[in-house]
């Protein structure tokens, strides 16, 4: 990491702090080999130069996803670049091919959600920004294509989030595998919940972390030859066993006891349990709950995944019932017995939880307490059984405990792998550490050498050599009954006295220290010994192996007669050796994937980043290694393209020549004299120190540009300053010029406001006199025209009165003789009426004689009709009668109201008029001469018009009092009037219901008169002696001869239920099956004629009108059970099965809506669609009886005018048919068919599109040296940009024929509005989640290619108009307003209120934050927004932490069908389907005639 660099004053660097680790500055001073520089926490520090490493001040301000792209890689770099992106929480960031994962301490489920699965699915690494899935997708697809074997290893200190890692990886990997099913449960199910099951068992609470897992995993996912999970096996390592009986404040036993102390009431009283506080393995601290965590929930949640991995609910009590036991265990205290180091229970508590271990483990409690008391000592000559002392005792429970539930744990495992189910057929290959490194130099055709990497053996040798190692002595040292602690340290101390790696501490007599790689580590040797014992007591194998509980007794299997007289020492350590030698077989036969997990504080929380610690943790877990590694060879590589844009200054010559990048790259360097780099294929690669160097001379150029320019402006400054000087001096002076104009303008404006003032009040005066003249002139004549006007009103009132009188007698004499009239007129019409009536009745009587039944039904039809017509005329004379004295009444208070409103009027007129003279007297009156005469005079009017003023206001009074009478019996008139108008209108229904009631006799007339045609129908078709009856022969007769005649020449089936029994017995099956497969013929032809393409009329679907046509004719939607629905919809179901085929889909789109249509506007539902199947199966079904229906009377909701084939109006002419439940239920099929076929189409849109807006999103790469002037340059930038713009030109013209598709095949537009809606927002969802993802695509010229394209786009928009594409391009909104983020100017000046409310009003605060993160210019240089409001969104972010929605800053594509059936009727117009010409098919069949339109726009009707 020591290398020299070109550091001068002025530079930037890194230098190291005991506080932070790394702290920046600013070189002021240099001296030799020292180098005083200014922190920024305002400290003066003096360092040497080679420990000082340079900064880059233009790095990103979002740090890069890869710290191999640093300019400067070295350690201050490293942790910069870190802590950049942890406080923009991207915890994931790549060191070469190791991922560093830094625990973030909050939920981020935006960045682990599907939709992020399926981003990172089949992406190259790199590619997207760095992610756990991305490693997981580059170890699937290696095992996928090259069939090796890989592994990942999830490193890092404990609460560095190992765990938590882990399952992402496992979740990505069964979201890639797919869904292998065993035994009814998914193995990824399997998998992923077996983690709560071993969380429960082996996790804990420790100081550093809530949830460390207290063993080693290694978790092993196997795949079949099709990528599926086929299998999975769990391998764990070193469980902590004196965790059960011994832990440390504040950390927490494991988690299953917990949940178990926290289960259902039922379950603690069958266990005994009770508070965790009251059991000796759980109070030995005092943290009993963690925070946001429910050990109630938990409980339930390990239950339900308990039986997801295949634990049955026995296992599952035996399993509980354990660990239960333990607990109780825990609790058996020991005294001295009687005898010399016995034991006994202590005291009565301690003897209940004796019982109920024993009770829970289902063996004797005697033998339980001899287990844990005496141990048996086996000797050639005897067996001798030794009691435990009270100690003894208690570590020998404590043993029992430990072996328990270590065993218990172990068949967890088995249990889960033999559930899950594994795989054997596997195979593997590795590939070194770093083997990365040396494919890139081999790639760019870099020579390179071997790197000296650090060799660590000597610290393995010093660990697990035998015979000398430090695990080999710790085994032998507890083969000895006597051997301690201090022992085993001293025997160590000896023997690795001179050994560089192991150091002795100089106060302590059991600890010692071991140098590793990384940095020293301090053992503490206490324990070593009792934790290294693996062996397994005689008397609790034997007390457990007989347990009356299977599950107990199978954890503790008898051991085979070699193994049990077998003495030989198994130990801890040995098996741990074992256990991982077996792993890095594993783990050598694969491909190696890593990932380094980081805790950045040791708080546990968020937004906390502690250098000094992450720092300690980079160095031990290898990561600052790699860095040297690379830093040994090119630490820095820089694309041609980003060489020359950062140092073409350097030499701007180099740049104006015709040569490519690799060319002007080369010159570069030559220019600036370095040796030893290396120019590759694509890229640079420098040597330490010599990024520094160049950035340093870069830094001298700009030094003396700025001093060019602050030269140019502070002269510009100066001559700026001294032009406002002389213009505000010249202001100044006009000021005071001005000031004694004002003055001056002062005197004489106050001299004209005298001369005003003095005018004004001699006006007043004057005006005052004359005002007092007028008002007593003016009385004067009101007085007198008030008398004129009185006289007057008189007179008029008196003219007008005598005139309404004899209006109102005219009135009367007119009305009277008009009513005796219209009476006469209405008795003249009904008898002449009855008359013609009873002539038309003697006819129906006539021609009906000779039929006994028709003439006694219609004799009582008749008087029926007499007495209807004889009540009908009653109805009419009391209801002409009513309104007539209702009119009378109404009129005369009309009147009275009338004329007391017209004398008010009157008077009121006459008053106006009486002032109007008085005004006009006065007016005219002469000069007064004589003053005091005038006076008197004029004071006796004023009183004699005051007299007549008071007498007008009494007959006013007393007329208003009058009017009050009047408007009050007007009211009880109104009121009297409306009740006789309620009852005309009981009166009203009545006659209704009698009306009603001879409609339905008209129509049982009807009816009979139709049935009558039915039988002059067969009459026709059959041989009258084979198929009539003598009755009806005679019928025919009359038929024939005239005496019915009724036009209906409709085609008839032969199986009329409306027939009597009688007349149906007669008549043979032989035409009803004749008739029946003519019905078949018909519809196999409709359906081999729609089955081929029709084309259109007009805009209108042939096929979609013929169907309609056909079954409205043959009345199909009102039948109980029909084929014809089903064979249509195969037919569509047989069309559409080629998906790909566009033109057939929007054809069939285009029929399936117009028929949805006409369906949608013609059907309703009926009452009788809901009714059972007996009911159903009463109706007519068959042909013959669905057209006798149709003759009797009107339908329910269908025009007669149909059944003859009127159709020349639209669709909304006709009423509604009560549809039966076939006819609905062909509704709803064609409706998902609309919806599928939608689909359809916008899918195979988006599948087309897809690839090219993959292309779409990055514009090509633009060196600098192409920008400048240059036709050659020119002409390749253009060209770049055609390329670029012909694939947006690809969607463009994918776009046009699409909708050219729609349009030829008639597509509602509607339907065309709503699939390129859909498609612009599949575009405006890829192109935005690509940007948000990909860090290339946030730079300014990339912003402007997608501006670019997107122009081509909005054009496309505006050229297809808004009928077709509606507001497709408002779904562009996201990716509309990113790019114009992009492309702005001067970024560093917005507020965030002008981004998120005038910029980017559609973008979240997540979306604006990594976006403004991510943005890089590689055109102009410029930087993004600025650190407050970077600070700003990072609050508002943290503020909505808790909303997992607004969390989330990508969109996901809505593939959902916008629109209803509703919709669709609602957006299309009427269609008239009258004049559509049948297709040729069908044209010349005769049973087909109905659909041929006529020349009035009638249907033909069939004979």
């Amino acid at each position: 990491m020591e290398t020299p660099v070109n550091i001068i004053v002025g530079s930037h660097v890194w230098i190291e702090d005991s506080s932070v680790c790394w702290i920046d500055g600013n070189v002021s001073k240099i001296n030799g080999q020292d180098a005083e520089i200014e922190t920024t926490n305002g400290k003066k520090v003096v360092a040497k130069l080679p420990k000082i490493f340079p900064k880059d001040m233009e790095a990103p301000a979002g740090g890069v996803d890869d710290m191999t792209k640093l300019s400067y890689l070295h350690e201050p770099g490293v942790l910069q670049n870190l802590k950049i992106r942890y406080e923009l929480n991207e915890i994931y960031t790549y060191t070469g091919n190791i991922l560093i994962a830094i625990n973030p301490f909050q939920r981020l489920p935006h960045i682990y959600d599907l939709h992020m699965m399926q981003q990172y699915k089949g992406a190259p690494l790199g590619e997207l920004s760095p992610h756990v899935f991305a490693v997981a997708d580059v170890a699937y697809r290696a095992m996928i294509h090259e069939g090796k074997s890989n592994s990942i290893l999830v490193s890092g200190e404990s609460g560095a989030g190992k765990t938590e890692t882990t399952k992402m990886l496992m979740r990505y990997l069964a979201f890639l595998g797919g869904r292998a099913v065993t035994e009814g449960r998914t193995v990824e199910q399997q998998v992923l919940e077996s983690n709560p099951v071993l969380e429960a068992f082996g996790n804990a609470k420790t100081v550093r972390n809530n949830n460390s897992s207290r063993f080693g995993k290694f978790v092993e996912i196997q795949f079949d030859k099709s990528g599926r999970i086929s299998g999975a096996a769990i391998r764990t390592y070193l469980l902590e066993r004196s965790r059960v009986c011994q832990i440390n404040d504040p950390e927490r036993n494991y988690h299953c006891f917990y949940l178990l102390c926290a289960a259902p009431q039922e379950e603690i009283e069958k266990y005994k349990l009770g508070h965790p506080k009251t059991f000796h393995y759980l109070n030995q601290s005092k943290c009993y709950e963690l925070t946001d965590i429910s050990d109630s929930r938990e409980y339930l949640a390990t239950r339900r995944a308990m039986d997801i991995v295949g634990i049955s609910q026995k296992e599952q009590e035996a399993i509980f019932r354990v660990v239960a036991a333990i607990l109780h265990i825990g609790n058996i205290d020991f005294a001295k017995g009687k005898e010399i180091d016995s034991s006994i229970p202590k005291d009565d508590k301690s003897k209940f939880h004796l019982k109920t271990t024993a009770e829970l483990l289902m063996c004797n409690a005697d033998g339980l307490l001899d287990t844990l008391c005496k141990r048996v000592m086996i000797t050639p000559e005897e067996v001798i059984k030794r009691s435990l002392d009270p100690q003894s005792a208690a570590i020998s429970r404590d043993g029992f405990a430990k072996i328990i539930y270590s065993r218990l744990f172990d068949w967890l495992v088995n249990k889960i792998n033999n559930s899950i189910g594994q795989d054997s057929n596997s195979k593997s290959l590795i590939g070194h550490v770093f083997k990365m490194e040396q494919e890139e130099y081999t790639k760019e055709q870099i020579d390179w050498s071997y790197i000296e990497f650090v060799d660590n053996k000597d610290v393995l040798d010093l660990i697990e050599k035998k015979p000398g190692g430090i695990i080999a002595l710790l085994d032998e040292a507890c083969m000895f009954p006597k051997s301690t602690h201090e022992t085993f340290a001293n025997k160590l101390y000896q023997t690795f006295k001179n050994h560089k790696r192991f150091i002795k501490p100089k106060l302590s007599r059991t600890d010692f220290t071991i140098s590793h790689y990384a940095g020293e580590v301090l053992y503490q040797s206490d324990h070593f010994l009792d934790k290294n014992k693996d062996y397994v007591v005689p008397e609790h194998q034997d007390l457990l192996g007989s347990s009356k509980c299977p599950f107990v007794a199978g954890l503790f299997p008898p051991l085979p007669e070699e193994t049990s007289k077998s003495s030989k020492f198994s130990s801890i350590g040995s098996r741990f050796k074992l256990q991982l030698q077996q792993l890095m077989e594993t783990l050598n036969s694969t491909e190696p994937h890593y990932i380094r997990c980081v805790k950045p504080n040791h708080v546990l929380k968020p937004a906390i980043f502690e250098n000094v610690n992450i720092m300690q943790q980079l160095r031990c877990g290898g990561v600052l290694e790699a860095i040297r590694i690379s830093c040994a060879g090119y630490p820095t590589r820089k694309p041609f393209f980003e060489f020359i844009n950062r140092f073409t200054l350097l030499a701007p010559e180099v740049t104006e020549a015709d040569e490519d990048e690799k060319t002007v790259c080369k010159k570069i360097l030559e220019n600036m004299g370095l040796k030893g780099y290396q120019i590759g294929k694509t890229k640079v690669f420098l040597r330490a120190g010599q990024m520094a160097e160049l950035d340093a001379r870069r830094a001298q150029v700009l030094s003396n540009a700025a001093k060019t320019i602050q030269r140019r402006i502070r002269t510009h400054h100066a001559r700026k300053h001294y032009l406002a000087l002389r213009k505000k001096t010249v202001y100044v002076q006009s000021l005071w010029r001005g000031r004694l104009a004002c003055k001056l303008y002062e005197n004489m404006r106050r001299e004209d406001a005298v001369v005003k003032i003095q005018k004004t009040v001699r006006r007043y005066e004057a005006r005052k006199a004359y005002n007092k003249l007028q008002a007593s002139v003016l009385a004067l004549q009101t007085a007198s025209r008030a008398i004129a006007s009185f006289k007057e009103f008189i007179f008029r009132k008196r003219n007008k009165a005598s005139i309404i009188i004899q209006a109102r007698w005219r009135c009367h004499i007119a009305a009277s003789y008009y009513k005796r009239l219209k009476k006469g007129s209405i008795v003249t019409q009904c008898r002449w009426r009855g008359r013609l009536a009873r002539r038309e009745l003697r006819k129906l009587k006539m021609a009906a004689r000779d039929t006994g039944a028709l003439k006694e039904l219609k004799d009582k039809l008749e008087k029926r009709v007499e007495e209807l017509t004889w009540r009908l005329q009653l109805e009419k004379s009391l209801r002409t009668n009513l309104e007539e004295s209702k009119a009378q009444e109404i009129s005369k208070l009309q009147n009275s109201l009338q004329e007391v409103q017209s004398k008010a009027d009157e008077t009121n007129a006459m008053l106006i008029k009486e002032r109007e003279n008085s005004k006009k007297l006065i007016e005219e009156t002469p000069p007064v001469i004589k003053e005091t005469q005038v006076i008197v005079e004029d004071t006796q009017k004023i009183e004699s018009l005051t007299v007549e003023v008071e007498s007008l206001k009494n007959s006013l009074e007393s007329e208003r009092h009058k009017s009050d009478d009047l408007e009050r019996k007007y009211n009880e008139a109104q009121a009297y009037g409306e009740d006789r108008s309620k009852k005309l209108e009981d009166t009203e229904k009545k006659v209704r219901q009698l009306q009603e009631s001879l409609t339905r006799l008209e129509e049982k007339i009807t009816n009979l008169e139709s049935e009558n045609q039915v039988l002059r129908q067969q009459a026709v078709s059959m041989a009258p002696t084979k198929f009539l009856s003598g009755r009806s022969r005679s019928i025919m007769q009359r038929v024939d001869s005239g005496h019915i005649g009724v036009e209906a020449r409709i085609p008839l089936d032969m199986h009329s239920t409306s027939m009597s029994h009688r007349e149906s017995s007669e008549i043979d099956d032989k035409p009803q099956r004749s008739l029946n497969e003519k019905q078949q013929e018909n519809q196999e032809l409709l359906i081999r004629c729609i089955a081929q393409p029709l084309g259109f009329a007009g805009n209108r679907p042939i096929a979609a009108c013929i169907i309609y046509k056909w079954l409205l004719h043959w009345r199909s939607f009102e039948v109980e059970r029909t084929s014809i629905f089903d064979r249509i919809i195969q037919t569509i179901g047989h069309a559409i099965e080629s998906q790909d085929n566009n033109d057939v889909l929007a054809y069939w789109l285009s029929n399936a809506s117009t028929l949805l249509l006409l369906l949608q506007r013609t059907l309703k539902a009926s009452g009788a669609a809901g009714m059972a199947p007996q009911r159903r199966r009463s109706s007519s079904g068959t042909l013959f009886g669905r057209m006798t229906n149709s003759f009797r009377g009107a339908p329910p909701g269908v025009n007669i005018s149909i059944i003859n084939g009127s159709m020349n109006g639209g669709v909304d002419t006709l009423r509604q048919v009560e549809a039966k439940y076939p006819a609905l239920l062909f509704k709803q099929q064609l409706t998902a068919y609309v919806e599928k076929i939608y689909g359809m189409i916008r899918d195979n849109l988006k599948k087309e599109i897809s690839p090219l807006l993959g292309l779409c999103i990055q514009a090509p790469r633009t060196s600098r040296a192409s920008l400048v002037k240059g036709a050659s340059r020119s002409v390749a930038s253009t060209e770049a940009q055609k390329a670029l713009i012909a694939h947006w030109q690809g969607i463009v013209k994918s776009l046009g024929i699409f909708l050219k598709t729609l349009k030829e095949n008639h597509v509602p537009p509607f339907l065309v509005r709503k699939v390129f809606t859909q498609i612009f927002s599949f575009i405006n969802v890829q192109l935005f989640n690509s940007l948000l993802l990909r860090r290339e695509c946030c730079s300014f010229s990339n912003g402007e290619f997608v501006k670019a394209g997107l122009a081509e786009l909005e054009n496309w928009s505006f050229n297809a108009t808004d009928e077709y594409a509606g507001s497709a391009w408002d779904e562009l909104k996201h990716i509309r307003q990113a790019i114009g983020f992009l492309v702005i100017h001067q970024k560093p000046k917005k507020t965030l209120n002008e981004i998120s409310h005038d910029l980017c009003p559609v973008l979240s605060i997540q979306q604006l934050y990594r976006i403004s993160t991510m943005y890089w210019d590689d055109k102009y240089g410029t930087h993004s927004v600025s650190p407050d409001v970077i600070s700003n969104m990072r609050v508002l972010m943290t503020e909505d932490s808790n909303n997992a929605v607004s969390n989330s800053f990508l969109l996901d594509d809505d593939s959902s069908i916008p629109f209803s059936v509703d919709d669709i009727s609602k957006s299309m117009e009427q269609i008239d389907i009258s004049d559509v010409e049948p297709p040729a098919l069908i044209r010349d069949n005769f049973g087909f005639s109905f659909l041929m339109p006529t020349s009035d726009g009638q249907l033909p009707l069939q004979h």
